[in-house]
């Protein structure tokens, strides 16, 4: 017997202000795959911890920083099937540039066992384009320059940990939207109501098997 084949998970990394909810949102309608959404503003809610904290207390970024890097695990771990994700280790850039706990995560086995978790899926890296750069009252520093060190340190983490990837440049929604689409039929993902038909026309020679096959259903 073969074995089953994984389930497909979808990744969108990149700096903030980059368009990966929005991105993410559309697969999960478009595919019917759940979606985890970004777990940082969830902490920052918990914390009730104020943006200018986040670039003055060192002891708070530290321990935000090392939340969501766990929250972000326990959500992944919750799905057994496919999930897109808003977010993946992206985290881990902030946390290099803003905190002190790269080096505790960096030894952390876990981070380890998550990459290879995410060499397992589909990621796609969102490029930064100055026209999305607009304050969002929840990340700190959204000036163009921060937003491009944080790109080139996802762009590090990527290659450091030989994580295969999808860049989507393009500031086209339609571009971008085909993008996903020719990768993941590539990848075998059907979307949302076309897997029965599909498996269907695979199996029937014509159009009146298939509809008998229905009737008799």
């Amino acid at each position: 017997m073969s074995p089953m084949p994984r389930p497909t998970r979808i990744y969108l990394v990149g700096a903030h202000a980059t368009g990966k909810t929005t991105l993410a949102r559309w697969i999960r309608d478009h595919y019917g795959i759940p979606m985890i959404s970004e777990v940082a503003r969830g902490v920052l809610a918990e914390m009730e911890a104020r943006l200018d904290a986040l670039r003055s207390d060192l002891d708070l970024v530290d321990r935000y920083q090392s939340e969501v890097f766990a929250r972000q695990l326990e959500a992944e771990a919750a799905h057994e099937g496919p999930f897109v994700s808003d977010r993946a280790f992206c985290n881990l850039a902030y946390a290099a540039h803003h905190a002190r706990i790269l080096g505790t995560i960096a030894s952390d086995p876990r981070l380890a066992e998550y990459m290879q978790g995410v060499r397992g899926g589909i990621v796609f890296f969102l490029r930064p384009h100055k026209e999305l750069v607009v304050a969002d009252g929840v990340r700190a520093g959204l000036e163009w320059e921060e937003v491009v060190r944080i790109d080139g340190m996802v762009k590090l983490l990527l290659e450091m940990f030989s994580v295969p990837y999808i860049p989507v440049e393009s500031l086209s929604m339609q571009e971008r939207v085909r993008l996903v689409e020719s990768v993941l039929n590539l990848a075998g993902v059907q979307p949302r109501g076309e897997l029965l038909p599909t498996r269907l026309r695979s199996t029937r020679g014509n159009g009146h098997a298939v509809e008998n096959q229905l009737h008799a259903n």
